[in-house]
């Protein structure tokens, strides 16, 4: 939670991700300056940090210094152990000692998660944490996960998830009773995979209102407000709406240059064409935000350029200011320990 002053205290892994400290401490720089009521640890090379700073900081600002760095190619559990000044493992660490609120990284996803169930350990009730992100394309919020945490999710999993899911749509995001569903390959229950279909099985006896499977396609549609899968099929999702949304952007943009009136019809639409580019702008949801763990942690692109830095710093102050974890583990608080039928427990969301 905030500190007792009212200000987000944000660790920030500033060596993370593909491009390193060159994107990540300007991005988080700008989001510090916009916000200095609130503080910004950023945990890496001191040196090169005071360089890209231009060698001064802002007052909200400091530095703690974390010499290594977990590459996106390292086994994440294998590296946490051996490398204890990785950045990634000290700005969680500040976490735990309540140092700071929040968790941001650029980095391996692997290696977050694990800093972070390690470090801040899971909420009571949770199996395995999930990675959820606020879809873009619609009015509504609709909230997709898991989408990179747990490649091999079990069917019990998913029914987590859905929980977990619907708490976050309801409590924080203020959907009334969510609706819930499962990312599937048709909308007939019997659709998808044994996994799918247990899940299916669990998820019908739940105190949740699950509405059975969806496609890709009703992701940008009202058919439900949480939408759960696994990682691998939730990462590649959202992954390809980010690249088509990208892809229609440039075609907008190449149509007006090719046209004979192309620039004067460009002028015309720019208000509309703002607000389909804003609508589409995926960097503007910052990053997805680990259900789950006792603390908040968002994980953002590896491919991360300073300005999706600043948007990922500021989903971490919304997640503290909201109290997505404590929110979380109080609805699982809520719930029943275990259910006499041999169930998995679940908390409903209200």
């Amino acid at each position: 939670m905030a500190s007792s002053e009212g200000r987000v205290r944000l660790a920030l892994d500033a060596m993370g991700g593909d491009h390193g400290a060159t994107e990540v401490v300007p991005g988080a720089l700008r989001w510090a300056r916009e916000n200095p009521d609130d503080q910004l640890i950023l945990c890496g090379d001191e040196p090169l940090i005071l360089q890209l700073a231009g060698g001064t900081l802002p007052s909200n600002v400091s530095i703690v210094h974390a010499p290594d760095v977990i590459g996106m190619d390292e086994h994440p559990a294998a590296a946490l152990r051996e490398r204890k000044g990785a950045s990634i493992l000290v700005a969680t660490n500040l976490v735990r000692e309540g140092a700071a609120d929040a968790v941001v990284t650029a980095g391996h996803t692997g290696a977050g998660m694990a800093a972070a169930v390690l470090r801040l350990g899971r909420l009571p009730g949770v199996d395995r944490p999930a990675l959820a992100v606020q879809f873009l394309l619609r009015e509504k919020p609709l909230v997709l996960l898991d989408i990179g945490a747990n490649p091999d999710a079990t069917p019990e999993n998913l029914y987590q998830f859905a929980h977990m899911g619907a708490i976050f749509a309801e409590r924080v995001l203020s959907v009334p009773n969510p609706r819930v569903a499962l990312l599937s390959i048709g909308e007939e229950k019997g659709k998808g995979d044994q996994r799918i279909q247990r899940a299916t099985e669990l998820l019908d006896l739940a105190d949740l209102r699950f509405v059975g499977n969806v496609e890709g396609r009703h992701l940008a549609t009202d058919d439900a407000d949480v939408v759960v899968c696994d990682a691998v099929l939730g990462n590649v999702t959202i992954k390809l709406v980010e690249g088509v949304t990208t892809t229609i952007t440039d075609m907008f943009r190449a149509e007006f240059r090719r046209l004979p009136f192309g620039p004067i019809a460009a002028l015309l639409m720019r208000p509309a064409i703002a607000r389909i580019r804003a609508k589409l702008d995926y960097e503007k949801i910052g990053g997805a935000i680990l259900l789950g763990v006792k603390g908040s942690v968002v994980i953002t692109h590896g491919r991360a350029k300073s300005r999706m830095i600043y948007y990922a710093c500021g989903t971490a102050a919304e997640a503290v200011r909201g109290r997505v974890s404590e929110r979380i583990a109080a609805a699982l608080a809520e719930s029943a320990p275990t259910r006499a039928d041999g169930l998995p427990s679940g908390p409903a969301p209200g």
